[in-house]
Protein backbone atom coordinates (compact mmCIF):
# COMPACT_ATOMS: atom_id res chain seq x y z
CA UNK A 1 0.00 0.00 0.00
CA UNK A 2 2.84 2.39 0.84
CA UNK A 3 4.38 1.88 -2.62
CA UNK A 4 1.07 2.64 -4.34
CA UNK A 5 0.64 5.85 -2.36
CA UNK A 6 4.27 6.83 -3.07
CA UNK A 7 3.77 6.34 -6.83
CA UNK A 8 0.52 8.31 -6.68
CA UNK A 9 2.29 11.25 -5.03
CA UNK A 10 5.18 11.16 -7.51
CA UNK A 11 2.77 11.15 -10.46
CA UNK A 12 0.58 13.88 -9.02
CA UNK A 13 -2.49 11.63 -8.97
CA UNK A 14 -5.46 13.14 -7.15
CA UNK A 15 -7.40 9.91 -6.73
CA UNK A 16 -6.99 6.13 -6.82
CA UNK A 17 -9.51 3.61 -8.17
CA UNK A 18 -8.97 0.28 -6.35
CA UNK A 19 -10.66 -1.90 -8.99
CA UNK A 20 -12.57 -4.83 -7.52
CA UNK A 21 -9.64 -6.73 -6.03
CA UNK A 22 -7.94 -6.97 -2.66
CA UNK A 23 -7.77 -3.22 -1.96
CA UNK A 24 -11.33 -2.29 -2.95
CA UNK A 25 -12.78 -3.17 0.47
CA UNK A 26 -9.67 -2.47 2.55
CA UNK A 27 -10.47 0.11 5.22
CA UNK A 28 -6.76 0.55 6.07
CA UNK A 29 -5.98 1.46 2.45
CA UNK A 30 -8.87 3.94 2.28
CA UNK A 31 -7.70 5.51 5.56
CA UNK A 32 -4.10 5.74 4.35
CA UNK A 33 -5.24 7.51 1.17
CA UNK A 34 -7.33 9.96 3.19
CA UNK A 35 -4.35 10.75 5.41
CA UNK A 36 -2.19 11.26 2.31
CA UNK A 37 -4.70 13.70 0.81
CA UNK A 38 -5.60 11.36 -2.04
CA UNK A 39 -9.23 10.61 -2.90
CA UNK A 40 -10.29 6.97 -2.52
CA UNK A 41 -12.77 6.19 -5.30
CA UNK A 42 -15.07 4.20 -3.08
CA UNK A 43 -17.28 4.45 -0.01
CA UNK A 44 -16.42 6.07 3.34
CA UNK A 45 -14.19 4.07 5.69
CA UNK A 46 -17.08 3.85 8.16
CA UNK A 47 -19.27 2.06 5.59
CA UNK A 48 -16.48 -0.37 4.64
CA UNK A 49 -15.88 -1.22 8.31
CA UNK A 50 -19.55 -1.64 9.23
CA UNK A 51 -20.39 -3.79 6.20
CA UNK A 52 -17.27 -5.96 6.61
CA UNK A 53 -18.79 -7.44 9.75
CA UNK A 54 -21.75 -9.66 8.93
CA UNK A 55 -23.09 -9.33 12.49
CA UNK A 56 -22.80 -5.52 12.70
CA UNK A 57 -24.20 -5.07 9.20
CA UNK A 58 -27.28 -7.12 10.09
CA UNK A 59 -27.90 -5.02 13.20
CA UNK A 60 -27.74 -1.86 11.06
CA UNK A 61 -30.09 -3.35 8.46
CA UNK A 62 -32.67 -4.43 11.03
CA UNK A 63 -32.67 -0.90 12.47
CA UNK A 64 -33.25 0.45 8.95
CA UNK A 65 -36.21 -1.87 8.35
CA UNK A 66 -34.35 -4.19 5.95
CA UNK A 67 -35.38 -7.84 6.53
CA UNK A 68 -32.64 -10.25 7.68
CA UNK A 69 -32.49 -14.04 7.83
CA UNK A 70 -33.51 -15.29 11.30
CA UNK A 71 -30.37 -16.24 13.20
CA UNK A 72 -27.81 -15.58 15.91
CA UNK A 73 -25.31 -12.77 15.25
CA UNK A 74 -24.01 -12.30 18.80
CA UNK A 75 -20.51 -12.32 20.27
CA UNK A 76 -20.81 -15.47 22.40
CA UNK A 77 -18.79 -18.03 20.43
CA UNK A 78 -19.01 -20.89 22.92
CA UNK A 79 -19.82 -24.03 20.85
CA UNK A 80 -22.59 -25.13 23.21
CA UNK A 81 -24.18 -21.67 23.07
CA UNK A 82 -24.05 -21.70 19.27
CA UNK A 83 -25.63 -25.15 19.25
CA UNK A 84 -28.37 -23.89 21.56
CA UNK A 85 -29.05 -20.99 19.19
CA UNK A 86 -29.14 -23.40 16.24
CA UNK A 87 -31.82 -25.43 18.05
CA UNK A 88 -33.90 -22.27 18.51
CA UNK A 89 -33.57 -21.40 14.82
CA UNK A 90 -34.32 -25.05 13.90
CA UNK A 91 -32.33 -27.13 11.44
CA UNK A 92 -31.21 -26.89 8.69
CA UNK A 93 -28.94 -23.95 9.57
CA UNK A 94 -26.07 -22.14 7.91
CA UNK A 95 -22.81 -21.42 9.75
CA UNK A 96 -21.02 -18.38 8.27
CA UNK A 97 -17.76 -16.61 9.07
CA UNK A 98 -18.50 -13.13 10.45
CA UNK A 99 -15.77 -11.60 8.26
CA UNK A 100 -16.26 -14.11 5.46
CA UNK A 101 -16.84 -13.94 1.73
CA UNK A 102 -16.57 -16.10 -1.39
CA UNK A 103 -18.01 -19.12 0.41
CA UNK A 104 -15.08 -19.34 2.84
CA UNK A 105 -15.96 -20.36 6.40
CA UNK A 106 -19.46 -21.41 5.36
CA UNK A 107 -21.12 -24.74 6.19
CA UNK A 108 -24.67 -26.04 5.72
CA UNK A 109 -25.80 -28.18 8.68
CA UNK A 110 -28.87 -30.35 8.05
CA UNK A 111 -29.19 -31.94 11.50
CA UNK A 112 -27.92 -31.55 15.07
CA UNK A 113 -25.41 -34.47 15.03
CA UNK A 114 -23.50 -32.72 12.20
CA UNK A 115 -23.27 -29.36 13.98
CA UNK A 116 -20.09 -29.57 16.07
CA UNK A 117 -17.94 -31.00 13.29
CA UNK A 118 -19.24 -28.40 10.82
CA UNK A 119 -18.66 -25.60 13.35
CA UNK A 120 -15.07 -26.65 13.93
CA UNK A 121 -14.44 -26.86 10.18
CA UNK A 122 -16.01 -23.44 9.51
CA UNK A 123 -14.02 -21.78 12.30
CA UNK A 124 -10.78 -23.35 11.10
CA UNK A 125 -11.30 -22.17 7.52
CA UNK A 126 -12.41 -18.71 8.70
CA UNK A 127 -9.29 -18.28 10.82
CA UNK A 128 -7.06 -19.36 7.93
CA UNK A 129 -8.80 -17.10 5.37
CA UNK A 130 -9.65 -14.00 7.42
CA UNK A 131 -7.57 -14.19 10.61
CA UNK A 132 -10.78 -14.38 12.66
CA UNK A 133 -12.80 -17.46 13.62
CA UNK A 134 -16.02 -15.79 14.80
CA UNK A 135 -19.14 -17.16 13.12
CA UNK A 136 -22.85 -16.52 13.01
CA UNK A 137 -25.66 -19.06 12.67
CA UNK A 138 -28.67 -18.47 10.42
CA UNK A 139 -31.70 -20.32 9.16
CA UNK A 140 -30.85 -22.15 5.92
CA UNK A 141 -33.33 -21.52 3.11
CA UNK A 142 -33.86 -24.85 1.35
CA UNK A 143 -34.60 -23.41 -2.12
CA UNK A 144 -32.66 -20.15 -2.16
CA UNK A 145 -31.85 -17.73 -4.92
CA UNK A 146 -29.05 -15.17 -4.78
CA UNK A 147 -30.37 -11.79 -5.91
CA UNK A 148 -28.33 -8.62 -5.52
CA UNK A 149 -29.13 -4.96 -6.15
CA UNK A 150 -26.70 -2.44 -7.62
CA UNK A 151 -26.82 0.75 -5.56
CA UNK A 152 -25.12 4.12 -5.90
CA UNK A 153 -24.82 6.99 -3.45
CA UNK A 154 -23.37 10.49 -3.64
CA UNK A 155 -21.89 12.91 -1.10
CA UNK A 156 -25.10 14.96 -1.07
CA UNK A 157 -27.18 12.21 0.52
CA UNK A 158 -28.66 10.87 -2.70
CA UNK A 159 -28.98 7.13 -3.33
CA UNK A 160 -30.50 5.08 -6.16
CA UNK A 161 -30.65 1.50 -7.38
CA UNK A 162 -29.73 0.40 -10.90
CA UNK A 163 -31.95 -2.68 -10.61
CA UNK A 164 -31.12 -6.21 -9.61
CA UNK A 165 -28.98 -9.12 -10.82
CA UNK A 166 -29.60 -12.83 -10.30
CA UNK A 167 -26.42 -14.76 -9.39
CA UNK A 168 -28.05 -17.97 -8.18
CA UNK A 169 -26.24 -20.59 -10.27
CA UNK A 170 -23.00 -21.18 -8.35
CA UNK A 171 -20.32 -23.78 -7.68
CA UNK A 172 -18.54 -23.96 -4.31
CA UNK A 173 -20.68 -20.98 -3.17
CA UNK A 174 -19.12 -18.84 -5.93
CA UNK A 175 -20.86 -17.23 -8.89
CA UNK A 176 -20.53 -18.71 -12.35
CA UNK A 177 -23.20 -16.90 -14.39
CA UNK A 178 -25.15 -13.73 -13.71
CA UNK A 179 -28.11 -12.07 -15.36
CA UNK A 180 -30.09 -8.85 -15.15
CA UNK A 181 -32.87 -8.36 -14.45
CA UNK A 182 -33.70 -11.39 -12.28
CA UNK A 183 -36.09 -13.82 -14.01
CA UNK A 184 -39.57 -14.69 -12.77
CA UNK A 185 -40.08 -11.91 -10.23
CA UNK A 186 -42.95 -9.42 -10.30
CA UNK A 187 -42.58 -5.68 -10.76
CA UNK A 188 -43.92 -5.19 -7.22
CA UNK A 189 -41.25 -7.49 -5.80
CA UNK A 190 -38.55 -5.79 -7.89
CA UNK A 191 -39.56 -2.40 -6.50
CA UNK A 192 -39.55 -3.72 -2.93
CA UNK A 193 -36.10 -5.28 -3.39
CA UNK A 194 -34.63 -2.10 -4.82
CA UNK A 195 -36.29 0.15 -2.23
CA UNK A 196 -34.86 -1.97 0.59
CA UNK A 197 -31.41 -1.90 -1.03
CA UNK A 198 -31.50 1.90 -1.22
CA UNK A 199 -32.60 2.02 2.43
CA UNK A 200 -29.58 -0.18 3.28
CA UNK A 201 -27.24 2.21 1.44
CA UNK A 202 -28.67 5.25 3.18
CA UNK A 203 -28.41 3.55 6.58
CA UNK A 204 -24.59 3.60 6.32
CA UNK A 205 -24.21 6.93 4.51
CA UNK A 206 -23.03 5.13 1.41
CA UNK A 207 -21.09 6.89 -1.36
CA UNK A 208 -20.14 5.33 -4.69
CA UNK A 209 -20.94 1.91 -6.15
CA UNK A 210 -22.08 -0.91 -3.90
CA UNK A 211 -24.05 -4.13 -4.04
CA UNK A 212 -26.69 -5.19 -1.55
CA UNK A 213 -27.02 -8.97 -1.63
CA UNK A 214 -30.22 -10.77 -0.68
CA UNK A 215 -31.11 -14.40 -0.24
CA UNK A 216 -34.47 -15.01 -1.88
CA UNK A 217 -36.78 -17.79 -0.72
CA UNK A 218 -38.22 -18.94 -4.04
CA UNK A 219 -41.02 -20.92 -2.39
CA UNK A 220 -42.26 -18.17 -0.07
CA UNK A 221 -41.31 -15.31 -2.46
CA UNK A 222 -39.65 -13.46 0.41
CA UNK A 223 -36.15 -12.01 0.63
CA UNK A 224 -33.61 -11.32 3.37
CA UNK A 225 -30.49 -9.16 3.57
CA UNK A 226 -27.32 -11.23 3.30
CA UNK A 227 -24.43 -8.76 3.01
CA UNK A 228 -23.25 -5.60 1.29
CA UNK A 229 -20.21 -5.53 -0.96
CA UNK A 230 -18.67 -2.08 -0.69
CA UNK A 231 -17.13 -2.05 -4.16
CA UNK A 232 -17.83 -2.43 -7.84
CA UNK A 233 -18.52 -6.11 -8.54
CA UNK A 234 -17.05 -8.37 -11.21
CA UNK A 235 -20.55 -8.79 -12.68
CA UNK A 236 -21.34 -5.05 -13.01
CA UNK A 237 -21.27 -5.20 -16.87
CA UNK A 238 -24.73 -6.85 -16.96
CA UNK A 239 -26.11 -3.81 -15.16
CA UNK A 240 -24.36 -1.53 -17.64
CA UNK A 241 -25.93 -3.51 -20.49
CA UNK A 242 -29.54 -3.06 -19.29
CA UNK A 243 -29.18 0.56 -18.16
CA UNK A 244 -26.82 1.93 -20.81
CA UNK A 245 -24.78 3.55 -18.03
CA UNK A 246 -21.00 3.46 -17.44
CA UNK A 247 -20.68 2.64 -13.73
CA UNK A 248 -16.98 3.49 -13.55
CA UNK A 249 -17.79 6.93 -14.97
CA UNK A 250 -20.44 7.27 -12.25
CA UNK A 251 -17.80 6.38 -9.64
CA UNK A 252 -15.45 9.10 -10.90
CA UNK A 253 -18.21 11.72 -11.03
CA UNK A 254 -19.41 10.93 -7.50
CA UNK A 255 -15.85 10.83 -6.10
CA UNK A 256 -15.34 14.35 -7.50
CA UNK A 257 -18.28 15.56 -5.42
CA UNK A 258 -20.91 15.66 -8.17
CA UNK A 259 -24.53 14.56 -7.66
CA UNK A 260 -25.69 11.25 -9.13
CA UNK A 261 -26.04 11.55 -12.93
CA UNK A 262 -29.67 10.31 -12.90
CA UNK A 263 -32.56 10.23 -10.47
CA UNK A 264 -34.30 6.93 -9.73
CA UNK A 265 -37.15 7.61 -12.16
CA UNK A 266 -34.66 8.40 -14.95
CA UNK A 267 -32.72 5.11 -14.74
CA UNK A 268 -33.76 2.85 -17.65
CA UNK A 269 -34.22 -0.90 -17.65
CA UNK A 270 -33.94 -2.09 -21.24
CA UNK A 271 -33.77 -5.72 -22.36
CA UNK A 272 -31.87 -8.53 -20.67
CA UNK A 273 -28.19 -9.39 -20.18
CA UNK A 274 -26.05 -12.35 -19.11
CA UNK A 275 -22.45 -12.60 -17.95
CA UNK A 276 -20.72 -15.98 -18.20
CA UNK A 277 -17.45 -16.31 -16.33
CA UNK A 278 -14.86 -18.24 -18.35
CA UNK A 279 -12.73 -20.17 -15.86
CA UNK A 280 -9.62 -22.33 -16.24
CA UNK A 281 -11.09 -25.26 -14.35
CA UNK A 282 -12.38 -28.79 -14.80
CA UNK A 283 -16.14 -28.91 -14.10
CA UNK A 284 -16.10 -32.74 -14.18
CA UNK A 285 -13.53 -32.70 -11.36
CA UNK A 286 -15.67 -30.64 -8.98
CA UNK A 287 -14.65 -27.46 -10.85
CA UNK A 288 -11.06 -27.84 -9.71
CA UNK A 289 -8.81 -25.06 -11.13
CA UNK A 290 -6.50 -25.98 -14.01
CA UNK A 291 -3.18 -24.48 -15.04
CA UNK A 292 -1.19 -24.47 -18.26
CA UNK A 293 -0.61 -22.62 -21.50
CA UNK A 294 -3.34 -21.14 -23.69
CA UNK A 295 -2.06 -22.91 -26.80
CA UNK A 296 -5.02 -21.76 -28.93
CA UNK A 297 -7.63 -19.10 -28.17
CA UNK A 298 -10.46 -18.09 -30.46
CA UNK A 299 -13.18 -15.84 -29.08
CA UNK A 300 -16.49 -14.42 -30.29
CA UNK A 301 -16.24 -11.06 -32.06
CA UNK A 302 -17.36 -8.17 -29.82
CA UNK A 303 -20.39 -6.21 -31.02
CA UNK A 304 -23.24 -4.12 -29.60
CA UNK A 305 -24.73 -7.29 -28.15
CA UNK A 306 -21.49 -9.11 -27.21
CA UNK A 307 -18.87 -7.73 -24.81
CA UNK A 308 -15.68 -9.58 -23.92
CA UNK A 309 -13.37 -8.67 -21.05
CA UNK A 310 -10.20 -10.79 -21.24
CA UNK A 311 -7.36 -11.20 -18.81
CA UNK A 312 -5.19 -13.41 -21.02
CA UNK A 313 -4.23 -13.75 -24.68
CA UNK A 314 -3.17 -16.78 -26.74
CA UNK A 315 0.21 -18.07 -25.56
CA UNK A 316 -0.25 -16.87 -21.96
CA UNK A 317 0.32 -19.20 -19.03
CA UNK A 318 -2.40 -19.64 -16.42
CA UNK A 319 -0.69 -19.99 -13.03
CA UNK A 320 -1.82 -21.29 -9.63
CA UNK A 321 -1.22 -17.99 -7.82
CA UNK A 322 -4.40 -16.17 -8.87
CA UNK A 323 -8.11 -16.71 -9.41
CA UNK A 324 -8.72 -19.02 -12.43
CA UNK A 325 -10.97 -16.46 -14.16
CA UNK A 326 -9.78 -16.08 -17.78
CA UNK A 327 -12.47 -13.78 -19.15
CA UNK A 328 -16.00 -12.46 -18.81
CA UNK A 329 -18.41 -12.97 -21.69
CA UNK A 330 -21.29 -10.49 -21.50
CA UNK A 331 -24.26 -10.48 -23.88
CA UNK A 332 -27.58 -8.69 -24.19
CA UNK A 333 -30.86 -9.01 -26.06
CA UNK A 334 -34.26 -7.35 -26.26
CA UNK A 335 -35.56 -9.96 -23.82
CA UNK A 336 -34.27 -12.98 -21.88
CA UNK A 337 -34.96 -15.42 -24.73
CA UNK A 338 -32.97 -13.37 -27.22
CA UNK A 339 -30.13 -12.74 -24.76
CA UNK A 340 -29.88 -16.47 -24.06
CA UNK A 341 -29.72 -17.19 -27.79
CA UNK A 342 -26.89 -14.66 -28.17
CA UNK A 343 -25.08 -16.26 -25.22
CA UNK A 344 -25.33 -19.79 -26.66
CA UNK A 345 -24.02 -18.62 -30.03
CA UNK A 346 -21.10 -16.78 -28.42
CA UNK A 347 -20.19 -19.82 -26.32
CA UNK A 348 -20.19 -22.00 -29.45
CA UNK A 349 -17.66 -19.58 -30.98
CA UNK A 350 -15.43 -19.63 -27.88
CA UNK A 351 -12.52 -22.09 -28.29
CA UNK A 352 -9.67 -22.80 -25.89
CA UNK A 353 -6.94 -25.43 -26.34
CA UNK A 354 -4.22 -26.23 -23.84
CA UNK A 355 -6.05 -26.52 -20.54
CA UNK A 356 -9.47 -27.35 -19.13
CA UNK A 357 -12.17 -24.65 -19.07
CA UNK A 358 -15.82 -24.46 -18.11
CA UNK A 359 -16.98 -23.45 -21.61
CA UNK A 360 -18.56 -26.81 -22.42
CA UNK A 361 -20.34 -26.74 -19.07
CA UNK A 362 -21.64 -23.22 -19.73
CA UNK A 363 -23.02 -24.41 -23.08
CA UNK A 364 -24.88 -27.23 -21.31
CA UNK A 365 -26.15 -24.82 -18.67
CA UNK A 366 -27.37 -22.22 -21.18
CA UNK A 367 -29.32 -24.90 -23.04
CA UNK A 368 -30.81 -26.67 -20.02
CA UNK A 369 -34.64 -26.49 -20.04
CA UNK A 370 -34.87 -25.39 -16.39
CA UNK A 371 -32.36 -22.59 -16.95
CA UNK A 372 -34.13 -21.54 -20.15
CA UNK A 373 -37.35 -21.27 -18.11
CA UNK A 374 -35.62 -19.15 -15.47
CA UNK A 375 -36.01 -21.79 -12.75
CA UNK A 376 -32.71 -20.87 -11.09
CA UNK A 377 -31.55 -21.54 -7.52
CA UNK A 378 -28.23 -21.89 -5.73
CA UNK A 379 -28.62 -25.68 -5.77
CA UNK A 380 -29.16 -25.75 -9.54
CA UNK A 381 -25.96 -27.65 -10.41
CA UNK A 382 -26.36 -30.56 -7.94
CA UNK A 383 -30.10 -30.74 -8.70
CA UNK A 384 -29.51 -31.12 -12.46
CA UNK A 385 -26.09 -32.76 -12.28
CA UNK A 386 -26.86 -35.76 -14.50
CA UNK A 387 -28.18 -33.57 -17.33
CA UNK A 388 -25.38 -31.02 -17.04
CA UNK A 389 -22.71 -33.73 -17.04
CA UNK A 390 -23.82 -36.42 -19.51
CA UNK A 391 -21.45 -39.36 -20.16
CA UNK A 392 -18.55 -38.46 -22.47
CA UNK A 393 -18.88 -40.41 -25.75
CA UNK A 394 -15.83 -42.29 -27.06
CA UNK A 395 -13.54 -40.23 -29.29
CA UNK A 396 -14.10 -40.65 -33.03
CA UNK A 397 -11.29 -42.36 -35.02
CA UNK A 398 -10.54 -39.14 -36.97
CA UNK A 399 -10.10 -37.23 -33.70
CA UNK A 400 -7.64 -39.85 -32.41
CA UNK A 401 -5.76 -39.71 -35.73
CA UNK A 402 -5.54 -35.90 -35.59
CA UNK A 403 -4.31 -36.09 -31.99
CA UNK A 404 -1.61 -38.60 -32.92
CA UNK A 405 -0.54 -36.42 -35.86
CA UNK A 406 -0.29 -33.37 -33.59
CA UNK A 407 1.94 -35.25 -31.12
CA UNK A 408 4.22 -36.50 -33.89
CA UNK A 409 4.58 -33.02 -35.44
CA UNK A 410 5.14 -31.44 -32.02
CA UNK A 411 7.89 -33.92 -31.18
CA UNK A 412 9.54 -33.51 -34.59
CA UNK A 413 9.55 -29.73 -34.14
CA UNK A 414 11.12 -30.11 -30.69
CA UNK A 415 13.77 -32.45 -32.13
CA UNK A 416 14.68 -29.99 -34.91
CA UNK A 417 14.92 -27.12 -32.39
CA UNK A 418 17.17 -29.21 -30.17
CA UNK A 419 19.40 -30.23 -33.10
CA UNK A 420 19.79 -26.68 -34.42
CA UNK A 421 20.58 -25.40 -30.95
CA UNK A 422 23.42 -27.91 -30.44
CA UNK A 423 25.22 -27.00 -33.71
Amino acid sequence: MDKIISVAKQSGAQAIHPGYGFLSENAKFATALEEAGITFIGPPVSAITSMASKSESKDIMLSAGVPCVPGYHGSNQDPQHLLSEARKIQFPVLIKAVLGGGGKGMRIVHSEPEFMEALESAKRESLKSFGDDNVLVEKYITKPRHIEVQVFGDMLGGAVSLWERDCSVQRRHQKIIEEAPAPNISEELRKDLCDKAVAAAKAVGYVGAGTVEFIFDDDAKTFYFMEMNTRLQVEHPVTEMITGQDLVEWQLLVAAGNPLPLTQSEIPLIGHAFEARIYAENPRNNFHPDVGKLVHLSTPIPSESVRLEEGFKQGANIEVFYDPLIAKLVVKGNDRTEALRVLRKALEEYQVVGLSTNIEFLRSLAGHPAFVDGEVETGFIPKHHSELFPPIPPAKPEVLAQTALYIVLRDLDAERSSSSGSM
